[in-house]
């Protein structure tokens, strides 16, 4: 087997320098910017962005999958970054909430409809809420209020700010 080898994007072989270690030094793209960090071989997605890219917009809520605080878009499909391995994003286009603005700082469709319809309270879960609901809109999925719910369903708002986030994402499906 060698080096370059990968199984779903794992690589399977790593110098035995690294691998002693029990760290490896990759390159990943977050945000169209390319980062050569290292990083412990077993580290989630969720962990190198905030912990060596400084990027704390996704957010550590269940650990488990199951609040969708911690969403991200990984090749433009909603992921959540706590059961990712970061090693699987390898070789992919990562964006979090820090890089879905525009460049010149106008906030996207989705996150000033939340802005515009008080879709936030406490604000912990708001990143990965406006990550799945633009993935909501761009998959087609946000046809109906009942559509929307069903699609955000996996992320989880301790403080009840559903229906002003449904309201948020039919505002911004008429300008994406």
């Amino acid at each position: 087997m060698s080096s370059a080898e990968t199984i779903d994007g794992i690589p399977q072989r790593l110098g035995a320098q690294n691998l002693s270690a029990g760290s490896v030094a990759l390159t990943l793209r977050v945000n169209d910017a390319v980062h050569a960090v290292q990083f412990d071989i077993r580290s989630t997605l969720l962990d190198v962005l905030r912990e060596r890219l400084g990027l704390t917009g996704a957010k550590k809520g269940c650990n488990h999958g199951q609040c969708g605080a911690c969403t991200v878009h990984v090749d433009g499909r909603s992921t959540l970054s706590c059961l990712m391995l970061a090693v699987q994003a390898v070789g992919k286009h990562v964006t979090t909430i820090e890089g879905l603005a525009a460049p010149n700082a106008t906030l996207h469709p989705v996150q000033q409809a939340f802005l515009d319809q008080d879709a936030l309270q406490c604000g912990y879960c708001t990143p990965g809420q406006i990550m799945s609901a633009d993935a909501c809109i761009r998959e087609g999925q946000a046809t109906s209020a009942e559509q929307i719910r069903e699609y955000m369903s996996g992320n989880i708002c301790r403080c009840g700010a559903y229906p002003g986030i449904v309201a948020a994402i039919e505002q911004a499906v008429g300008k994406m």
